[in-house]
């Protein structure tokens, strides 16, 4: 499902639009920390640089 609260970072709805600006910001941060060690350990050794 789509989310038009704008919050989510995939474009899907994930809950983020019932969190407080303070929440928001801590599970932001989070989200981008994990997907930032997924990039960081690409399986196939590969860079993006």
């Amino acid at each position: 499902m789509s989310c038009g609260c704008g919050r989510s970072p995939t474009g899907e709805c994930i809950g983020w639009h019932n969190l407080t600006e303070e929440e928001y910001q801590v599970a932001l941060e989070e989200y981008n920390g994990q997907n930032s060690d997924a990039e960081d350990s690409d399986p196939t050794g590969e860079s993006d640089s």
